[in-house]
């Protein structure tokens, strides 16, 4: 059985690229244009692992991964951020929400998914 991942990110073409790179390595993509969506979509089906970007308008990505961490089927669940935010600030605040790890956009399709085999096998 594929492994299902949530791509949640207002650029189309991100999230094109993301749903392409992964389905090409045999994981089940859905996608979100923004938190809320991505937070709706992620109390009506369960993930094996979200990717969020952090800037998207009606909620950003951490406050998304703070509303998924306090539900019960999302305790565990990785939660990778995408996004061009680099700061060692940014990244603290994602950690603290409960963030597995980090990725920095623009994105090498290669280690993507190198990372999310990582994480979620």
């Amino acid at each position: 059985m594929a492994k299902t991942i949530l791509a949640v990110d207002d650029s189309a073409s991100i999230r094109q690229m993301v749903s392409f790179t992964l389905k090409s390595a045999g994981y089940e993509i859905t996608e979100a244009v923004d938190g809320q969506d991505g937070l709706n979509k992620a109390k009506s089906k369960s993930f094996n692992l979200i990717l969020t970007d952090q800037n998207m308008p009606n909620m950003d990505g951490l406050s998304l991964i703070k509303n998924l961490r306090a539900m019960p089927n999302y305790k565990t669940v990785p939660i990778l951020m995408l996004t061009t935010e680099s700061g060692d600030t940014m990244k603290m605040q994602g950690k603290a929400a409960g963030a597995t790890g980090w990725l920095v956009k623009p994105f090498d399709p290669a280690k993507l998914v190198e990372v999310v085999k990582k994480v979620i096998g």
